[in-house]
């Protein structure tokens, strides 16, 4: 493993009003230039902007992480839509949340748990007079306010189903849990609660008159586990609000993905299904600033979650639903309309980058406005400007400022730059590689930082999860590409058949194929940076996760040798039991094509048959397998098998195992660890 040498001084901090010590941008050296576990977790973490009503401040938020407290917290900043330096609002223990600007930009509200639970506060344009606004008996997760802030739009958890103790009163301390259901957990949790719009007046004494839009229903809004505040919006006019809802439970929850855009009368009560018959994901409605229509993203087809993202609009007058991006081969997202209705801004990613585009509402017509080597995650529009959190496989999330009359872009914010001028980056260089079917596959490599094409390195070829996520020059804390070249790697990132960006056939391809085509590519991607003289063949590495992880665990068992470790974190190794352990069937009757009982289905056959599981008789390779024991969508037990099978095998193997993880790796200590057994596993084998 590569030495440390990066040196850590406190972090600066600051006392919020309860006297405790606030987590704050670190003073850090780094006497190499290396990046390392430690720097990448020192960064700020730039999120969340809200645009002041006169169009000319940005508000933001910047997360800080401490190894030593293991935890973060999460202040508030401003800076001018125009340029200029960003000023702090806040420092506290807290993690100031959900931050918007009054509508006449006057006050700052957000959501602080500085009170117990999660509240509504608010504070003036300079973060002065900071007060807590609402005392809610739950915690209030996000909130929008209506236009004229009379009312107030807020989620909160509602219970779920009955506990033991309220079918056996006298079991109160049970831990059991009566199950006569699917959906009965999901992600990171077991179904107890779900999200519910609330709609309340908003006074100075506080919430009055709260009503639960959908008292007594069992159903979430917004939908788990991704969705928040974007899935609701109020009217112009605070007459109506629209939400995203998919109105079932339990097993035909788990086997359908059709969810639909519902508007909510404040005046009558009533609810109206503005979707009905529309049978996929209906998602995220944005009304036009004159009210007339509602912009929202919908898929075609029920139970295929990765179906192409289209935009639809709904004329409020005649009722009618339609498409205005038939012509675009790409996915919608984070929608926004111009002021004169006339135009919706949106991202999509486009030859593995996302930009930003515009489509005509009445033409249809769709227009890029940027490019280059890098994703948009959030678009807003700010006067005649559009601003955004732009990254790449080099830099985190960063503020930038962007003119839709040519795409060009002024950068807002440098939350990192003290460490990025200490800081040396690989170069991310973008190849096309011919596949077995002919085909030209886009991926990226990274190479080392100070790179010298006469010396030879270790390298490793990246599998990618979802498996229709999209390859594009993310950024990831825990997947970095920049900390990997910074050990001495070269990153072969392959978008491989499936990831979207590409196109729908592209991405279409790899349902029922899970251990054919893509698998191909990758070996393609491999055999190709072989070739290069630089790359040492003798010494390649496989990662991934979740779907990154079933490839790392099929590839074992038909590399034919080309790799001298595999490290798995999240995967699918036995597809059989993966079927009845996960909760959203609708994923693996789509993908794997039905059950693996049903013997007259021959491409679930099929599917089944490329099981990671039955080529465990190949497996020839040091592996590395890593699981969290709160992942409910791949449960741990996966990760167990493949170790336990590699070690009964006598094959070189390590289980990396958190009992308090999911999916993903959240805490800062855990991610060290993460990071340290990882580059400690890569560099045994390969170095």
């Amino acid at each position: 493993m590569m030495v440390m040498t990066c040196a850590i001084a406190s972090h600066a901090s600051g006392k919020d009003v309860s006297g405790g010590k606030a987590i704050g941008k670190p003073n850090i050296k780094i006497e190499n230039g290396l990046m390392t576990p430690e720097v990448l977790l020192s960064m700020g973490r730039v999120d969340g902007i809200s645009v002041s009503p006169d169009g000319k401040e940005l508000l933001y938020s910047v997360q800080y992480f401490s190894i030593p407290q293991n935890k973060s917290n999460q202040d508030l900043y401003v800076v001018p839509v125009s340029g200029g330096s960003p000023r702090q609002l806040t420092k506290t223990v807290e993690r100031e949340q959900e931050a918007t600007w009054s509508a006449d930009g006057s006050r700052i509200y957000f959501l602080s748990s500085e009170s117990g639970t999660s509240q509504l506060w608010e504070m003036r344009r300079n973060g002065k007079k900071r007060k807590q606004l609402t005392k809610y008996s739950s915690d209030i997760e996000a909130f929008r306010l209506s236009p004229d802030e009379k009312k107030i739009l807020f989620i909160s958890q509602v219970q779920y189903g009955k506990r033991v103790k309220d079918i056996y009163p006298d079991l109160s301390l049970s831990s059991g849990k009566v199950i006569d259901d699917l959906m009965y957990k999901h992600w990171d949790e077991w179904v107890e609660t779900v999200p519910h719009p609330f709609v309340a007046d908003f006074t100075k004494h506080g919430l009055d008159n709260i009503t639960d839009i959908l008292e007594g229903q069992p159903y979430e809004s917004p939908m788990k586990p991704r969705g928040g505040i974007e899935q609701l919006a109020w009217s112009p006019d605070g007459k109506s609000i629209a939400y995203t809802c998919r109105k079932k439970t339990g097993l035909e929850y788990s086997i359908s993905t059709n969810s639909d855009i519902y508007l909510y009368s404040l005046e009558t009560k009533e609810t109206k299904n503005l979707t009905e018959g529309m049978m996929g994901y209906d998602i995220n409605p944005v009304f036009s600033p004159d009210g007339r229509f509602i912009a929202f993203q919908s898929m075609a087809r029920d139970g295929y979650e990765s179906d192409q993202n289209r935009l639809f609009i709904h004329d409020m007058n005649s009722g009618l639903n339609r498409c205005i991006s038939d012509s675009f081969d790409g996915d919608v997202s984070c929608t926004c309309w111009t002021k004169d209705g006339r135009t919706i801004y949106f991202l999509s990613a486009l030859q593995a980058v996302t930009q930003i585009f515009s489509v005509d509402v009445k033409t249809a017509t769709v227009k890029q406005i940027t490019d280059g080597m890098f994703d948009f995650v959030s678009l807003s529009l700010a006067g005649n400007q559009l601003v955004g959190l732009r990254h790449s496989m080099s830099h985190p999330d960063e503020v930038y400022r962007i003119d839709p009359a040519d795409g060009t872009m002024l950068a807002l914010t440098d939350e990192n730059k003290e460490i990025y001028d200490q800081l040396k980056v690989g170069r991310v260089e973008k190849r096309m590689i011919e596949t077995t079917d002919k085909q030209q596959m886009l991926t990226w490599v990274v190479y080392p930082p100070d790179f010298d094409s006469t010396k030879i390195y270790p390298t490793i070829l990246y599998c990618s999860g979802g498996p229709q996520g999209t390859v594009g020059q993310f950024w990831s804390y825990r997947w970095n590409f920049q900390l990997m070249a910074a050990n001495g790697y070269i990153i072969v990132v392959p978008n491989r058949r499936g990831v979207s960006g590409l196109g729908q056939a592209w991405k279409e391809q790899i349902s029922k194929d899970y251990g054919g085509q893509n698998m191909k590519d990758y070996l393609s991607a491999i055999d190709a940076l072989v070739k290069e003289p630089y790359v040492d063949k003798n010494h390649l590495g496989c990662v991934g996760a979740s779907y990154g992880g079933f490839s790392v665990y099929w590839l074992a068992g038909h590399h034919q040798k080309r790799f001298k470790a595999f490290i798995a974190h999240s995967g699918i190794f036995n597809a059989e039991a993966q079927y009845l352990e996960t909760e959203e069937l609708w994923f693996e009757n789509w993908d794997m094509g039905g059950p693996f009982w049903d013997k007259n289905n021959i491409v679930a056959q099929n599917s089944y048959t490329n099981s990671p599981h039955k080529f465990v008789d190949n497996w020839d390779t040091p592996i590395l397998c890593i699981h969290g024991g709160k992942d409910y969508r791949i449960l741990a037990s996966q990760g167990m098998a493949a170790f336990n099978a590699a070690k009964l095998k006598g094959i070189p193997a390590e289980l990396l195992f958190f009992p308090d993880e999911n999916h993903w790796i959240l805490k800062p200590q855990n991610c060290i660890l993460w990071q340290r057994t990882f580059f400690g596993w890569l560099d045994k084998w390969l170095k």
